[in-house]
């Protein structure tokens, strides 16, 4: 019997036909999605996960030729076996050389169908393989989790990744922002072409500008040579704006000028550089409000998001924490031998269910490695949750505690703030720069705060 997770759509006018297949394809385990018409069956290609399509070639409406061109140009890796009358073998060799896997005549050879379909699922499994090794290469994570909000992620991915469209990721920081950039370019006609990434947050504003557009020898102090910016480096791939909602106004002004015009002039230069880049952004903040506040321009937003996706918290599609822990700790397991062996009970999956997450999937990460580490055998109970992690995680409470426990105020002051510093660097990923900008004081100050209160990551 076939796999049964595999789903072949039959596309045909002629209703004798689909009833035909679907009665044998489903006796041999397959499962079975019918279209009449092209248009019917393209929109299900959008809607579903489909492993196999059978098309048949003259129908009413758009025809198999042209549904199949649709197919190669949304780059789907589906197989698609041609189903041709007598008269149609010609075509159906034409329709071969533009991609389908194979041709079948009607009515069809039982035993060739068959065949011909297992075939063709080998070969798109051996393609699915390939593929996951050369993402895997290139550092490209899978997106894990079967909820219903990922689920839309991708299918949103699955239909805006071939057009050239801008798009705009909003999220929280830790929810995996970057990692949908990626796989939109991966899924992209842009995929064997540069995928450059720009952390606008990290970048001080007055060197943004040379890092995005490059500059000419001598145009500061300092460029003792000319640089290729990260525009031109992404030329005919995609650019990444990490935290583009922390770019200056200006540096924001001459990114709507290479968007409106298609080429940039490096810093200190005057030549102007056509560059073929498609946009992808990412921001933690709400750029409507930022524009409020006159801290973002409304016409780059515009430019910037036409196609909006927002990736939730995870405490917003705790269903699939179990996934992700048990991931997170198999992929420790192949990384180090040292955390081969560690599972999860089920009870302590379920409390993981239960917790804020307020660093999402990045915290969660750090803490299932924290646990494969310290637990204290390879079986990561309750136990091991509340005494590495959910200890910390009730630090709310422990600020009433102080009250009582602390005798001068200038105790309670420096406990209450070390609680505090502890908080919200692990809530930033111990990122120095972003806690800061968050709590509105000086790096240098969190700096000397870790030092005075001897806090260790």
């Amino acid at each position: 019997m076939a796999n049964r997770t595999h789903t072949i759509l039959i596309t045909d006018d002629e209703k004798s036909i689909r009833n035909t297949l679907r009665e044998i394809l489903e006796y041999e385990g397959y499962t079975v999605l019918e279209a009449e018409q092209g248009e019917e069956a393209l929109d299900i290609l959008a809607e579903k996960q489909i492993d196999l399509m059978l098309l048949d070639i003259k129908m009413k409406g758009m025809d198999g030729i042209d549904v199949l061109k649709n197919v190669m140009d949304r780059k789907l890796g589906i197989p698609v076996i041609m189903i041709s009358g007598h008269g149609n073998i010609q075509v159906a060799v034409e329709a071969t050389k533009m991609g389908a896997y194979d041709f079948l005549e009607k009515p069809p050879d039982l035993n060739r169908l068959l065949v011909t379909l297992r075939n063709a699922l080998e070969v798109r499994k051996l393609s699915d393989e390939n593929r996951k090794m050369r993402s895997e290469l290139h550092g490209i994570k899978e997106m894990i989790g079967e909820s219903h909000a990922l689920e839309e992620i991708r299918t949103v991915i699955k239909k805006i990744a071939p057009s050239k469209s801008r798009v705009l990721i909003t999220g929280e920081n830790g929810t995996g922002k970057e990692l949908v950039a990626r796989w939109i370019h991966a899924k992209s006609d842009r995929c064997d072409q540069p995928f450059i990434d720009v952390n606008c947050a990290a970048i001080p504003a007055e060197l943004l500008e040379s890092e995005l557009f490059g500059h000419e020898k001598g145009a500061f102090t300092g460029a003792e040579t000319s640089r290729t910016g990260k525009f031109e480096q992404a030329d005919g791939g995609t650019l990444f704006l990490d935290e583009i909602g922390d770019m200056s106004l200006e540096a924001q002004s001459k990114v709507l000028r290479v968007l409106q015009e298609h080429e940039l002039t490096k810093v200190g230069g005057s030549q102007r550089i056509p560059v073929d880049v498609r946009i992808l952004a990412a921001t933690n903040k709400n750029l409507e409000e930022e524009i409020s506040a006159n801290n973002f321009r409304e016409d780059l937003f515009h430019r910037i998001n036409v196609i909006p996706i927002h990736v939730p918290p995870l405490r917003n599609r705790s269903e699939d924490i179990p996934l992700l822990a048990n991931t997170f700790l198999k992929q420790l397991s192949n990384r180090d031998i040292i955390f081969s062996g560690k599972s999860f009970d089920e009870e302590s999956l379920a409390k993981m269910q239960e917790m804020p997450w307020t660093g999402n999937v990045r915290e969660l990460y750090n803490v299932v490695e924290r646990l494969a580490l310290l637990s204290s055998g390879n079986v990561i109970g309750v136990k091991d949750l509340d005494r590495l992690v959910t200890s910390k995680k009730s630090r709310e409470g422990m600020v009433d505690q102080l009250i009582y426990k602390m005798d001068t105020f200038q105790e309670f002051k420096e406990e209450a703030e070390r609680i505090f510093l502890i908080q919200k660097l692990e809530k930033n990923d111990w990122n120095i720069s972003r806690t800061a900008e968050e709590i509105q004081i000086q790096r240098s100050h969190i700096y000397n705060k870790i030092k005075k209160y001897d806090i260790e990551k």
